[in-house]
C-alpha cells in the first residue's frame, strides 16, 4: 500500500523561505517521477513542479525561479524548496506521480504566506 507523508509547511510572511518534504512508502521510489501539486481555496489542484528519475526538474510558470524541487533516494524522499514567498502561494501541497497514474493522495501539508 502506498503511503505519502508531507511536512514543512507553515505560516510565512511575503518573501520567505520554506522546505517542503515528501517521503513515501510503500513503493519502489527510485523508479518514479515525482511531483508537488498545491490547491488553494476554491482552485483547482496544480502540478507546480516535477522531479524526474535523473534529478532533473520542471516547474509551473508560476514558480519558476522560485522553488527548486528536488529528490534524495536513500531517503525516499522529494523536496520544494520555496523561496520568494507570495500570497498567491498560499495552498494546501500534495506529492504524487505527474500525470495520470496517480496514487492515493496524502493529507498534504498547509503553506500560508501573509504579514
Amino acid at each position: 500500500q502506498v503511503q505519502l507523508v508531507e511536512s514543512g509547511g507553515a505560516l510565512v510572511q511575503p518573501g520567505g523561505s520554506l522546505r517542503l518534504s515528501c517521503t513515501t512508502y510503500g513503493v519502489i521510489f527510485p523508479s518514479y517521477n515525482i511531483g508537488w501539486y498545491r490547491q488553494a481555496p476554491g482552485n483547482q489542484r496544480e502540478l507546480v513542479a516535477t522531479v524526474y528519475l535523473d534529478g532533473r526538474a520542471t516547474y509551473a510558470d508560476s514558480v519558476k525561479g522560485r522553488f527548486t524541487m528536488s529528490r534524495d533516494n536513500a531517503k525516499n524522499t522529494a523536496y520544494l524548496q520555496m523561496n520568494s514567498l507570495k500570497s498567491e502561494d498560499t495552498a494546501v501541497y500534495y506529492c504524487n506521480r505527474p500525470g495520470e497514474q496517480i496514487w492515493q493522495w496524502g493529507q498534504g501539508t498547509p503553506v500560508t504566506v501573509s504579514s
